[in-house]
């Protein structure tokens, strides 16, 4: 047994070390990309495909959004969010195996950004739900549904802003990240997009929310800064087809 966890460790190390992303998000780096090397470690020689991970994250994330619907109190909740950090480690997990056999590819992408998507949706509902059921305020569901409907509005017209017919780049095309220092105007400047991108990767701070009892501390910076990006979204939509001639 000891051997075998010895064995495991090391090869977490180097599935690591091999699959991590660079930049990453500080969450992904030195909480859940770990002990998901550890399970890419244990499934590397076995038949279980990336898809198959994403889809039984998927699983396990519907089964943390009805555990917080439906377990009440402090710790049902914080039980809840546990499970579906859970789920976000084998969300890592699928990517890191796919890159761990060289077998990644943009149809697996496409799969795990659209049950990415459908959970955002899923974990905003039921914490509107169980809002509403702790304080029965029907503020919260109105909360709930203005939220769901920016997040659809923001995911929608981004989706349409890529397509090629649209951007003018090819499909399969990447955005590169800046080299170079930045100045400390840029840094300044780019700040508040940086908590924005912190506030939507919820992930990395549902649990400190669980821990706090405080389920609303979540919803509502989630929906404020999905309605900005809707309206920003929205906003970009009539500048280029609301004039007389397309851009």
């Amino acid at each position: 047994m000891a051997i075998f966890a010895m064995n495991l460790g090391v090869g977490a190390i180097e599935v690591y070390k091999k699959t991590r992303k660079r930049p990453d998000l500080f969450w992904n780096t030195y909480v859940a990309r770990p002990p998901a090397a550890a399970v890419v470690a244990l499934l590397a020689g076995t038949r279980v495909t990336p898809d198959q991970v994403t889809l039984f994250a998927f699983v396990v994330a519907m089964a943390a959004a009805a555990c917080v619907i439906a377990l009440p109190g402090y710790w049902g909740f914080l039980i809840a969010i546990v499970v579906f950090e859970l789920s976000y480690v084998l969300d890592c997990v699928d990517g890191m195996l796919a890159r761990w056999r060289g077998t990644a590819s943009a149809t697996g992408h496409l799969l795990d950004f659209l049950m990415d998507e459908i959970k955002a949706f899923v974990l905003l509902g039921a914490i509107s739900v169980r809002l509403f059921r702790e304080h029965h305020d029907t503020l919260y569901l109105l909360i709930g549904v203005g939220g769901l409907v920016a997040l659809a509005t923001g995911i929608a017209i981004t989706t349409f802003q890529r397509r090629p017919e649209v951007s003018g780049r090819p499909a399969d095309a990447k955005d590169t990240p800046g080299s170079g220092k930045r100045s400390l105007v840029s840094l300044i400047a780019s700040a508040p997009l940086g908590v924005a991108k912190w506030l939507v990767h919820y992930p990395s701070y549902i649990l400190y929310v669980a821990i706090a009892g405080r389920p609303e501390l979540y919803l509502y910076p989630y929906v404020a800064v999905n309605a900005l990006y809707a309206l920003k979204s929205l906003a970009w939509l009539a500048l280029r087809f609301g004039r007389g001639a397309r851009a």
